[in-house]
């Protein structure tokens, strides 16, 4: 037994050092080692390689060339004193005769902010900054104050023309491009917040094309978190070369102050309308005379269809384009000259975007069947909702 455990003790020694001598001088004979995993990365290039020259240290100079482009604006409308509630009583008035309704008539005052976009004097803003104004005086960049006339409205978009009449020249700002705009850009909001004066924050584009957020019968909004608050409203957002590129309308906000939430509307919308505007002194856009209902799984499957494309016309004006072109309710609208509809709002905007008077061609799906239809456009009625 002695013997056995000592052949077996010499078997393992050598055994052992065999191991040891092939892991030193001939590790290969053994395979592969295991090691740490290999982690593939992305390294950026240096920028004397990459050509990139960073982030400005200061955007005064996109500042200083569009803050002379905005202005304050300042409304004042007069409103009529509370009447007492028992004024028109024939008893109270026996006694006491007329003079509850013989008070002062009040005036109330409202500011907001403007951009200068001609040199003529013309200055775009928000439609509510000026809506059923009496007064509207514009302060320029330099402290001057001037009385502005109204060019027109648009309350679909939420825009305004305003005019002044002066000898000075004045700065009209530069249009940017908002099809170049990307998520993560820096922006700059100029404007009045809650009349301190001109004042500039800086953010960055949040988001693009925002809508159905009801706050315009159009949308198509630019998000940032460059602090929008009171006052700012009709001022200017500007990219990084101080260019325009959004007019500042509204606010995502619980207490008034600002959130980080803001909204724009893009200057592609807001310069088609101002050209309509001071062209023809209103904003003209198509319209068929229905009701459109968006269309969920529930409906969907409630109707028998096959998917929840498109939109249930669930009204149709007597008379109208739609009515005339034998459009019913309960036909689904697939397609505006092309442009797929899966919401009431495509549907408005595809609409909205056509011209009045020409035939526009409509995919819709009655039962089973798919067919075409041509209407003729007609013209959007002023502060209509449905379409």
């Amino acid at each position: 037994m002695h013997r056995l455990w000592l052949i077996f003790a010499q078997a393992v020694t050598v055994s052992l050092a065999v191991l040891f001598v092939l892991l030193t001088l001939k590790p290969e004979w053994l395979g592969e080692r295991s090691g740490p995993t290999a982690v593939t990365i992305q390294q950026a290039l240096p920028p004397s390689v990459a050509g990139s020259q960073g982030a400005p240290a200061s955007y005064a100079d996109a500042a200083q060339r569009a803050l002379p482009s905005v202005v304050h604006i300042f409304t004042s409308k007069e409103v009529r004193a509370q009447q007492h509630p028992f004024a028109n009583d024939p008893l109270f008035r026996h006694f006491f005769g007329d003079r509850f309704n013989n008070k002062p008539q009040q005036r109330s005052s409202g500011l907001g902010s403007g951009v200068i976009v001609s040199p003529e004097g013309y200055i775009l803003t928000n439609n509510h900054v000026i809506e059923a104004a009496d007064e509207i005086e514009v302060a320029l960049h330099n402290g001057r104050k001037l009385p502005a006339r109204i060019v027109g409205r648009d309350p679909e978009a939420d825009l305004a023309v305003l005019q002044v009449q002066t000898d000075d020249k004045l700065q009209a700002i530069t249009f940017g491009h908002t099809e170049q705009l990307r998520v993560g850009d820096v922006v700059l909001a100029i404007g009045n917040p809650f009349g301190v004066g001109q004042t500039v924050t800086m953010g960055i584009i949040s988001a693009l094309g925002r809508s159905h957020l009801g706050i315009n019968t159009f949308e198509d909004f630019i998000q940032t978190d460059a602090a929008i608050n009171p006052g700012n409203s009709g001022g200017a957002l500007v990219d990084a070369a101080g260019h325009l590129v959004g007019i500042n309308s509204a606010i995502y906000s619980r207490t008034g102050g600002s959130l980080g939430i803001g909204f724009a509307i893009p200057v592609s919308l807001a310069r088609s309308v101002m050209e309509q505007i001071i062209q023809t002194g209103s904003v003209t856009r198509g319209w068929i005379g229905v009701e459109v209902q968006a269309i969920n799984p529930e409906l969907a499957e409630s109707f028998g269809l096959p998917s929840a494309e498109g939109t249930l016309i669930s009204g149709v004006m007597r008379g109208s384009p739609a009515d005339r072109a034998g459009i019913r309710p309960g036909d689904i609208l697939l397609s505006v000259e092309g442009r797929k509809v899966n919401d009431p709002q495509a549907m408005l905007e595809a609409i909205a975007a056509l011209t009045p008077g020409r035939k526009a061609s409509l995919d819709i799906r009655r039962g089973k069947d798919t067919q075409e239809l041509k209407v003729e456009i007609g013209r959007r009625p002023p502060l209509s909702r449905g379409e």
